[in-house]
């Protein structure tokens, strides 16, 4: 009697099942995680259009104000952010599995972000930080940043309050290295270009920042600037006093939404900003190498050029630093509209960093995309402080 001949797999061949069913699971699941992440936002958008619309109708039916209260709207949904501005703005917000969106009277489409009080990411933004929403121009998240230039709190700690005037007389190496130190802050850090611009051009879009009501319309408010008086400003609790400190020498002064001199910006999530333009310089990480020469021959260390100027030489600068290069400033836009001017040098055989804004005497070279390259990272200067982000 013979016996049958016993097959079965080899080793290699259960390897080979093994690896194969394996990367067909983890097709599965990302494909699942995908469909499921689809879910959760088109349900977040969908509440927050909502809501949106529910605060919309009582505006209407209340004297064009918008509720204190969501359940004033008849919205019962306790795990939505809303934001009720002086200006009469509001922002709505709902954070899920870290997923953050908002809509505002602003921004009426919900979009990725936050509104003030609302988690980024997970967590909170730091006491005295607003949240910012990302922008895929800039590779940015959303991600929270201090509502005011930043305070000396001790020697080495910054922090985010009206009160006190900013933080100058600093390194960039040193506002680096304090920037890590703001309390109970885990990633904190001077404020990156990426982050910078993300701000500038969301701040461009939003048509209250415009003194003729409309973006391009007059020019976008570029904050103190104009030697009067003299030195930098602190800020106000209260956002309704836009020109703090700038129309008198009084303390108390404040000035409508089209004043000039004001100090405070809005974001499209409804969030307000300080002094993001004037009051002092702000050092960003960015540093040019030196005998890299951004203007013209016969620039001088500080020679102020308008962005649209023909002649700098854009190959050795950053690109996503250029507003002319962002798709939402018009190219003929100049210091004319506000935003701001570039400061060159040409024959610096050291490296040169990067400071924004302007300074409080800066006229209409301060701006949004105001750019100073006269220092390096280790000059301090009474004209530059810095801001922190997260």
């Amino acid at each position: 009697m013979t016996s049958l001949g016993r097959k079965g797999f080899t080793i290699v061949e259960l390897l080979i099942v093994i690896v194969v069913i394996s990367i067909l699971a983890a097709i599965t699941i990302v494909a699942y995680n995908g469909i499921s992440n689809h879910a959760k936002i088109a349900s977040l958008q969908s509440t927050l259009s909502q809501a949106s619309k529910k605060i919309e109708a009582y505006k209407v039916q209340n004297n064009d104000t918008y509720p204190s209260t969501l359940g004033l709207a008849g919205i019962n949904d306790t795990s939505l952010t809303y934001i009720n501005y002086l200006t009469n703005q509001f922002c709505i917000g709902k954070t899920e599995d870290s997923l953050s969106y908002y809509v505002s009277s602003l921004q009426k489409t919900p979009n990725v972000g936050a509104c003030e009080g609302q988690s980024v990411s997970g967590s909170v933004c730091p006491s005295g930080f607003i949240p910012v929403p990302g922008d895929t121009r800039f590779g940015t998240n959303s991600f929270c940043i201090m509502k005011y230039e930043a305070k000396q709190s001790t020697a080495t700690v910054p922090i985010s309050q009206a009160a006190g005037v900013p933080w100058a007389s600093i390194t960039q190496a040193d506002a680096i290295s304090y920037s890590a130190n703001v309390a109970g802050c885990t990633g904190c850090h001077i404020l990156t270009e990426a982050e910078w611009m993300t701000v500038a051009s969301n701040v461009l879009l939003v048509t209250q920042n415009w003194s003729g009501g409309g973006v391009g319309s007059g020019a976008i408010y570029n904050g103190h600037n104009d030697n009067s008086p003299s030195s930098a400003l602190v800020a106000d609790t209260t956002d309704g006093n836009m020109c703090y400190g700038t129309i008198t020498a009084g303390a108390s002064a404040s000035c409508s939404n089209a004043g000039a001199q004001r100090r405070t910006l809005l974001l499209s999530n409804g969030a307000t900003i300080w002094d993001f333009a004037g009051n002092v310089w702000e050092w960003t990480q960015a540093t040019i190498a030196g005998n890299a020469n951004v203007g013209v021959s016969g620039d001088s260390n500080c020679s102020t050029r308008e962005w649209n100027f023909g002649s700098i030489n854009w190959s050795i600068f950053p690109v996503l630093s250029r507003p002319t290069a962002n798709i939402s400033v018009d190219a003929t836009w100049d210091s004319t509209q506000g935003i701001g001017r570039i400061c060159t040098h040409y024959g610096a055989t050291d490296a040169r960093s990067f400071r924004r804004g302007g300074l409080w005497n800066s006229g209409a070279t301060a701006g949004i995309f105001a750019l100073n390259l006269s220092l390096d990272a280790i000059t301090a200067n009474i004209s530059t402080g810095f801001r922190v982000g997260r």
